[in-house]
């Protein structure tokens, strides 16, 4: 499914279904070296895959900003990649937050473009670019970043990604 996200449209799925993870992968044309982005209406959506949250995330969201955070024990590459951290947000997008509400879980959340190229900025590039590849685009408008949001690892304070 394709979305309006803070700075572009992003593609998601249910993260509970490998099936989906999995194509989205495909559809990206991303390497399994990276993980995901996860992304929730509110921190309790992300506990079953974060072994812990620091006040200083908490206190961050929600907003854009996007956090590198020790996973929790098992979780699965397909979000980590080669990594012991997953990437989680919780979002105050409109649209972003209403679709994880109404899945009632966080959202397997990446950026609408193939590995390389830049993201689609409306639903109907969305369109343009993948077509049927996708199952629905939700028409919407993207929030005031310019920049996909910054991803910070929470535990060095490192920025990995600029915003």
């Amino acid at each position: 499914m394709g979305y309006a996200t803070e700075a572009v449209f992003g593609l998601g799925c249910d993260p509970r279904n490998r099936r989906a993870v999995d194509r989205l992968r495909r559809i990206k044309q991303r390497s399994t070296r990276k993980g995901f982005i996860l992304i929730a209406a509110r921190p309790a959506q992300l506990a079953a895959y974060v072994a812990s949250f620091p006040p200083h995330v908490l206190a961050s969201w929600p907003g854009p900003h996007t956090w590198l955070l020790p996973a929790h024990p098992g979780i699965a590459s397909r979000f980590t990649g080669r990594s012991a951290t997953i990437a989680v947000r919780v979002t105050a997008h409109p649209q972003a937050a209403a679709l994880c509400r109404a899945c009632g879980t966080a959202i397997v959340s990446t950026s609408a473009n193939r590995a390389g190229q830049r993201p689609a900025r409306s639903h109907r590039e969305v369109l343009r670019r993948f077509g049927r590849l996708v199952d629905y685009v939700l028409p919407g408008h993207v929030g005031g970043l310019g920049r996909p949001t910054p991803i910070t690892d929470a535990v060095s304070g490192r920025l990995v990604r600029p915003g």
